[in-house]
């Protein structure tokens, strides 16, 4: 990799592979959205260019005379009202970056997608790449993600050498947007006083970053590989951010009908009001479950290996406490 860029490149996975990729001595060019927030660039020597991924003439720009493409824009959304901006980004967009790097000869591209892109598996043994979409197509952020999947493979048929990672969730530094982050800064502040049943997988964006970096240069075409790290239950998780961050740990566990049924009022509510939500259905789709990943094939094929997540919740809190963020 010479000549590098890097889509949605002010969100957590995107600012944090810039300064990696100019750590490694590559010349990166920074593709975002004029009114992104770009705290998470601030003092790093890198080109800006700004654009929209559904619109090809800036987008061409930024990418002519790149040997590597690494596309991490996307909205992560769950509320429904943002799921027509949402697909077009997500999916619209992907092709739009399929087509341009087909059409400029763009040696590689590595596609961001999420573990919401895989299936479930009600018996709850462990996913891997293998397990097949199976979701209601009415969730809108894992089908937006699904679909975009299938625009990399599309371009894949037609000659591009692609792969794609799949990250689960996310914490550490420069989450802007607030995703996995959201944790660290509930538990912080004593807000989450409630847990359910069931559990997740969580991952340090330093390991996803260089699970990025390894796709790029030893991932296969065509191939998608699970770049996680630890499976928790909830409960596990909260309390492990509490001990590190020396928050408080939620010590009433809510049965899962209930909070389902608490995640549609608040949606229900919020599309009357135009707020956005604080949760929603959607989010609590996979509660009650153990969303539990394997990285055996990125352990395998890419040498991929994780760190603590102790250690991403440290830095993320004292990013957002750098950041005017707690």
């Amino acid at each position: 990799m010479k000549v590098v860029l890097v889509t949605g490149a002010t969100g957590c996975v995107g600012s944090n592979l810039v300064v990696e990729l100019l750590r490694r001595g590559c010349s990166v060019r920074a593709f975002h959205r004029q009114n992104s927030d770009a705290v998470t660039l601030k003092d790093i020597p890198v080109e800006h260019v700004l654009g929209d991924v559904r619109d090809a003439e800036p987008l061409r720009k930024a990418m002519r005379g790149c040997d590597t493409v690494f596309h991490t824009a996307a909205i992560v959304s769950f509320w429904k009202r943002r799921r027509a901006e949402q697909f077009d980004i997500n999916v619209n967009g992907t092709r739009n970056v399929v087509d341009l790097c087909l059409e400029l000869g763009v040696s590689k591209l590595v596609h961001t997608s999420s573990v919401a892109a895989l299936g479930y598996k009600s018996d709850g043994s462990m996913i891997d790449e293998t397990t097949e979409y199976n979701w209601d197509p009415g969730f809108g952020y894992k089908y937006s993600k699904h679909r975009s999947e299938l625009e990399v493979l599309n371009g894949v048929r037609r000659g591009l050498d692609a792969t794609i990672v799949n990250p689960s969730v996310i914490i550490g530094p420069r989450d802007v947007y607030v995703h996995g982050g959201q944790i660290v800064r509930d538990i912080s502040r004593g807000r989450i006083p409630l847990y359910v049943e069931g559990g997740m997988n969580v991952v340090s964006v330093h390991d996803v970053v260089k699970g990025h970096i390894a796709a790029a240069e030893r991932g296969r075409s065509g191939e998608r590989y699970i770049l996680g790290g630890a499976n928790m239950t909830f409960k596990e998780v909260f309390d492990l951010a509490a001990r590190v961050l020396q928050g408080r740990s939620p010590f009433i566990k809510v049965p899962v009908w209930l909070a389902k049924s608490v995640g549609i009022l608040v949606e229900f509510s919020s599309n009357r009001t135009g707020t956005r939500p604080w949760i929603t259905a959607e989010l609590l789709s996979t509660i009650g479950s153990k969303s539990w990943y394997s990285i055996d094939k990125a352990r395998r094929e890419l040498s991929y290996d994780t760190t603590p997540i102790e250690n991403a919740m440290r830095e993320a809190y004292t990013w957002y406490r750098e950041n005017g963020m707690i």
